[in-house]
């Protein structure tokens, strides 16, 4: 009767092992699921970016013929953010986008006829729009990272994260000073 009652024992703590490693491995897969979709929201955002940046080139070149350095910076750096890559990559591309967005408006500020065109307004709107929600959605994707990464350092998740390969997630950090700059430009 005493091995009996070993044996069941130890099947209970077996079953019990299983299920925590399937119920583990499973919030670790949505996890890092979450992670993916909302890095590819931030990603649809930028790429909406990039393309309302080309129309905004478009228009200030109509203005502004001379001035092909800051043109060539922004299609550079419009280009670095289309090619697929990950957060610190896609982080970095944008960083430099905004740079160059910063010089576009500086362009544009000598030009008050472009300044009063319709079409600029409205592009300088989208923009800012589209500023914000990629600053919400960074903001979204870098918690949805924090908390999947805090699962997977956490024991007894990093038995599991060991077991399966499960790593930390990088987070989509902005250049602050950039952010602020482009900001105040398209007020």
């Amino acid at each position: 009767m005493n091995i009996t009652l070993l044996l069941w024992i130890l099947a209970g703590i077996a079953v019990f092992i299983l299920l925590f490693l399937w119920n583990r491995y499973n919030a670790f897969v949505s996890g890092r699921n979450k992670v993916k979709t909302d890095f590819a929201d931030i990603d649809v955002q930028l790429r909406r970016r990039a393309s309302l940046i080309e129309n905004l080139v478009a228009i200030v070149r109509e203005y502004a013929k001379h001035e092909k350095g800051t043109f060539t910076d922004v299609t550079k750096a419009r280009t670095a953010l289309e090619q697929p890559h990950g957060p610190k990559e896609s982080a970095a591309a944008d960083n430099i986008l905004t740079q160059a967005l910063k010089s576009l408006f500086a362009v544009s500020e000598d030009y008050p006829d472009l300044l009063a065109s319709k079409n600029y307004q409205d592009l300088r709107v989208d923009i800012k729009e589209t500023e914000n929600l990629i600053a919400g959605y960074r903001e979204e994707y870098n918690q949805t990272v924090l908390n999947y990464n805090t699962m997977v350092q956490t024991f007894p998740n990093l038995l599991v994260t060991n077991l399966f390969g499960f790593r930390e997630e990088e987070l989509f950090e902005a250049d602050k000073e950039a952010q602020t700059e482009v900001k105040l430009a398209t007020s």
